[in-house]
């Protein structure tokens, strides 16, 4: 899939590929004090459960949207939980943009015939220990719980 059919959802709405036919971009991993992006869709088992094959390539479509939001502001995912994604910045303000621009782009996406994702997103910002490409440390679990914590499609920012 070239970079052109990723800019919008609805050039791959018809898309019967994988997850693993998404073009992955290496970025090195931000280092010192990092701010991190949590995402989680909201509802998603159950969604599994009712439209199994429309959730497959909504998904994909899903993962396109936050890769190029994520890649577009130089930021580093390290990490993907089913239709979770864990990611690493440099900066706040790059995060914060790269997580708007995917909100924005998911609530008014076309290609989910089961509707658009309601996503929640959570921001940590402070020092963690990489180690071959991951994060470990106090900030990982408060940005995931803080992230699993919210109901709703939401953007919440923490910081240590």
């Amino acid at each position: 899939m070239n970079r052109e059919s990723r800019e919008g959802c609805a050039a791959i709405a018809s898309f019967k590929g994988s997850k693993e036919d998404i073009e992955v971009v290496a970025t090195s991993p931000p280092t010192g004090t990092v701010t991190f992006l949590f995402t989680d869709i909201v509802g998603s088992t159950k969604m599994w459960e009712s439209h199994p094959e429309a959730m497959q390539s909504a998904l994909v479509c899903h993962d396109v949207i936050l890769r190029n939001a994520i890649e577009k502001r130089g930021g580093y995912v390290f990490k993907t939980v089913g239709d979770a994604f864990c990611c690493a910045f440099h900066t706040a303000p790059d995060a914060l943009e790269a997580a708007l621009e995917a909100q924005r782009k998911l609530l008014s996406s076309e290609c989910q015939e089961i509707g658009p994702f309601r996503v929640r997103m959570a921001l940590h910002m402070g020092a963690a220990e990489e180690r071959d490409g991951d994060y470990f440390g106090p900030r990982l679990p408060r940005a995931a719980r803080t992230a699993a914590s919210r109901s709703t499609p939401s953007l919440c920012a923490t910081r240590s």
